[in-house]
């Protein structure tokens, strides 16, 4: 299950705004390389819609069936944004269905890396 956290407002290249809600799955307990201590984190990802902003900001809360997956892509700069520092990444994270199988999720990660 994801739940829907929060949305973003988005231009087109024709300067329309479009709506994108942002997605969170559960919470994973990570061990970090520094310390060895573990921490709590849950992945997240965006989901293009063609909702207005009124139900965007009304479906906050609601879950539904899917998962989070981390997807391997080619390398691009990511700026942090509280400390300013920019890091090179080379994976991002993206939603799918419960219901795709395996061989549509490796066909989704193809895409996605096409489209980086």
């Amino acid at each position: 299950m994801v739940r829907i956290i929060s949305y973003k407002t988005r231009q087109k290249e024709d300067g329309t705004e479009f709506y994108l809600l942002e997605v969170q799955g559960g919470i994973e307990m990570i061990k970090s390389q520094t310390t060895g201590q573990y921490y709590a984190t849950a992945k997240k990802a965006t989901v293009s819609t063609t909702f207005d902003e009124d139900t965007c900001r009304g479906l906050i809360g609601t879950e539904f069936p899917g998962k989070v997956v981390k997807i391997q892509t080619e390398p691009y700069s990511y700026t942090i944004k509280d400390s300013g520092e920019t890091i090179k990444l080379e994976h991002r994270f993206v939603y799918l269905p419960d219901d795709v199988n395996s061989d549509e999720e490796m066909l989704a990660k193809k895409l996605e890396e096409a489209f980086v």
